[in-house]
C-alpha cells in the first residue's frame, strides 16, 4: 500500500513536471489537487470549528459549573455536544487524511537524493548539476533541507530555505492566534508547536515545505470565506427570528382581533 502511494506520487508529480517545467510549481498544483479533492472534509472541518467556537461560553459555564467533578463535567460536556450535534473531534479528519500524503512525499523526496535508483527517481536523479531539481524562487534543489544548504552549499543560498522553514512554523502558529476564544494555555501549546515545526521545517525537503505552506494558505483563506459566511448566515437567522419575536405577539392578537369581530 505505502509503495502504491509513493509510485502514484511519483507519476503525479512528474506529469505536472512535464506541464510546468518547474517541480516547485508541480507541488504546488498538486497541492491545490489535494486540496479541491479534500474540500468537501475540510468544507466540514472549518463548520465544527466554527460551531465549537460558538458554543463555547457555555463550556465554560460547565467548566465552572463542575470544576470539582470531573467525571460530571465530560458527561455533561459530551451531552451538551450530542445536543447541539457538534462533534468535537470533527476538525481530526482532514489532517488524518494529509498525513500519508505529506509522509510520502517527504519519504519520496529524501530518497531521490540518497538513493538515485529508477525506482526512486523523479524523472531523473535530482543533484546539484541538474537543472530539473531547481524550483521557483531560487530554490536549488527541492530535495535539500535547510541545514543541508546552511551547512554544506552556502549561508546565502540557505536564505530561500530559512524562509521555507519559518513559514512552516506560521502556518502552524497563525491559525492558533487567529482562533476565537482560544484560552492563554491554548496559545501557548500553539507557539510550542510552531517552534517544534520550525525545527522540523530544518531538516525537512523543501519540497515538502512548499506542500505545506502552500496547503496552510489554502486552508486559511478557504476557512476565512467559508466563516464569513457562516457568520453572515447566523446573523440573518438572528435578525429573522428577532423579527418574529417582536412581530408575533402583535400578529397573534390582531388575529384574535379579528376572529372576535367576526360572525357570532
Amino acid at each position: 500500500m505505502w509503495d502504491s502511494l509513493r509510485g502514484l506520487m511519483l507519476q503525479a508529480l512528474n506529469g505536472l513536471y512535464a506541464f510546468t517545467g518547474d517541480y516547485g510549481f508541480a507541488i504546488v498544483l498538486f497541492t491545490i489537487a489535494m486540496r479541491l479533492v479534500l474540500m468537501p472534509l475540510t468544507v466540514k472541518q472549518t463548520k465544527s470549528m466554527y460551531e465549537l467556537q460558538r458554543i463555547q461560553p457555555k463550556i465554560k459555564e460547565l467548566q465552572e459549573k463542575y470544576k470539582n467533578d470531573k467525571e460530571k463535567l465530560q458527561a455533561e460536556t459530551m451531552k451538551f455536544y450530542e445536543e447541539n450535534k457538534v462533534n468535537p473531534f470533527g476538525g481530526c479528519l482532514p489532517l488524518l487524511v494529509q498525513m500519508p500524503i505529506m509522509i510520502a512525499l517527504f519519504n519520496v523526496l529524501s530518497n531521490t537524493a540518497k538513493n538515485p535508483s529508477p525506482a526512486w527517481n523523479l524523472t531523473k536523479y535530482l543533484g546539484p548539476d541538474n537543472p530539473a531539481a531547481k524550483a521557483f524562487w531560487h530554490i536549488l534543489d527541492i530535495t535539500w533541507s535547510p541545514q543541508h544548504v546552511w551547512t554544506t552549499v552556502g549561508k546565502v543560498e540557505s536564505i530561500p530555505y530559512i524562509i521555507l522553514a519559518l513559514l512552516f512554523g506560521l502556518s502552524v502558529w497563525l491559525p492558533q492566534q487567529l482562533q476565537p476564544g482560544a484560552d492563554k494555555q491554548a496559545k501557548n501549546m500553539g507557539n510550542m508547536m510552531a517552534l517544534m515545526m520550525v525545527y522540523f521545517g530544518w531538516v525537512s525537503p523543501a519540497g515538502v515545505l512548499i506542500y505545506w505552506v502552500t496547503s496552510s494558505a489554502w486552508q486559511l483563506a478557504q476557512q476565512a470565506v467559508q466563516t464569513r459566511v457562516m457568520k453572515r448566515g447566523a446573523a440573518e437567522e438572528a435578525e429573522a427570528a428577532a423579527l418574529a419575536k417582536a412581530t408575533g405577539p402583535k400578529g397573534s392578537r390582531k388575529k384574535a382581533k379579528q376572529a372576535g369581530e367576526g360572525p357570532k
